[in-house]
C-alpha cells in the first residue's frame, strides 16, 4: 500500500495523540507535525500518556513509527554565521527538538537547510555542515532531513550539487537525509513531469536510500519561478498525473508522502479528500468545491 498522509496539528493537551486521531480521520497512514507553531520556538512539555496512547493508536491503525515526520520551525538559520549568538541559538534549539522527538519516538526531522542572508552561497553551505556538526551524536538513533527548497531569496539547499556539498561537509553521515519537496523542485527549475531524469541524477550523486521524506505539493507558479507558493493537489502547474507518479513510484515505495497543501478559503483542511483522489488514482476536479461543502455542513 502507498505510504501517504499529511502535515498534521500537534497541541500541547491532546500531544502526538491528537496527530493520530487527526490522521485517522484524513485516512492516510503516515503523518508529519510540528511540536509548536512553525514560525517560533515555543514549545510546551510532552505528556508521556498521551505519546503512550498514540503508538496504541497507531499499532491498532497500521501506522509505522517510521512513517512519523517532525519538521522544525522555519525561523531557525543554519546557513549564516555573522551573529554568532543567533546561530549558536539554532544549532541549541534543532538538537532541543532532536531530543523532544526521541522522547516521543520519531526518527525523522525534517530541516530547511538555511539561507545565506549576506554571505556568500559556498561560505553559508560549509555554515550548515558546521552547525549539523555540532549538533548530532553518535546515539543518535534520529536522522535530519534536509529539505530539498525552491530558491527563494537566499535559500541554500535548491539543487542536488547544493545538498552534496552540505553532505560532504557532515562527519556523521549517516545521521542526514534528504527531503524532497514537489513544489520546491518544480520551482527551483526541475520539470517534476520528468521526474525518473531527476531520481536518476540523485541515485548517482547522493543515492536514493538518503530520501527519507517526499513533500507532495501542486505549484502555484510557472517552473523556475523560485517563489514557493503550494497548491492542492491537481490544481496546480505540476499537475496530477505528475504527482500521482512520484507518489507511486516504486523506488520510493516505503518512504512517507507527506501533504502540505493549503486549506480551502483558509479554514477547511483538503487532506481527507486529498487523500481519497490520489488512493482512487482519479482526479477530482470538483475536489474544492466538495472540500467546502462538507467543510460547511
Amino acid at each position: 500500500m502507498v505510504v501517504i498522509g499529511s502535515h498534521v496539528s500537534y497541541k500541547n493537551e491532546s500531544g502526538l495523540a491528537g496527530c493520530v486521531k487527526e490522521i485517522i480521520k484524513y485516512g492516510g497512514n503516515a503523518f508529519m507535525f510540528y511540536t509548536g507553531a512553525p514560525q517560533n520556538t515555543k514549545r510546551g512539555p510532552i505528556d508521556d500518556m498521551r505519546t503512550i496512547e498514540a503508538l496504541e493508536l497507531m499499532e491498532k491503525n497500521q501506522i509505522a513509527l517510521e512513517h512519523v515526520v517532525c519538521h522544525a520551525p522555519y525561523i531557525v538559520n543554519l546557513g549564516n554565521d555573522s551573529d554568532k549568538d543567533k546561530y549558536d541559538f539554532s544549532v541549541r534549539f534543532i538538537r532541543e527538538e532532536m531530543d523532544r522527538c526521541e522522547t516521543l519516538g520519531v526518527r525523522y526531522l525534517v530541516l530547511h537547510p538555511g539561507n545565506a542572508l549576506k554571505q556568500e552561497r559556498a561560505f553559508a553551505l560549509q555554515n550548515i555542515a558546521k552547525g549539523l556538526n555540532k549538533i548530532l551524536r553518535e546515539d543518535d538513533e534520529m536522522v535530519i532531513l534536509l529539505e530539498t527548497m525552491a530558491g527563494k531569496g537566499t535559500e541554500l539547499g535548491i539543487t542536488i550539487d547544493e545538498i552534496v556539498t552540505i553532505l560532504e561537509g557532515i562527519n556523521l553521515k549517516e545521521k542526514v537525509g534528504v527531503c524532497l519537496d514537489t513544489c520546491h523542485l518544480h520551482d527551483s527549475g526541475i520539470d517534476v513531469q520528468k521526474f525518473d531524469d531527476y531520481l536518476k541524477e540523485f541515485d548517482e550523486k547522493i543515492g536514493l536510500h538518503k530520501i527519507g521524506c517526499v513533500h507532495v505539493n501542486d505549484s502555484k507558479n510557472v517552473l523556475g519561478s523560485h517563489k514557493d507558493r503550494h497548491e492542492n493537489i491537481g490544481f496546480g502547474l505540476i499537475g496530477f498525473d505528475a504527482l500521482l507518479h512520484v507518489i507511486y513510484h516504486e523506488k520510493l515505495a516505503c518512504v512517507p508522502k507527506i501533504l502540505e497543501t493549503p486549506y480551502v478559503d483558509r479554514l477547511y483542511a483538503p487532506y481527507k479528500q486529498e487523500i481519497k483522489m490520489i488512493l482512487d488514482k482519479k482526479f477530482n476536479e470538483h475536489l474544492i468545491e466538495d472540500i467546502i461543502k462538507e467543510g460547511s455542513l
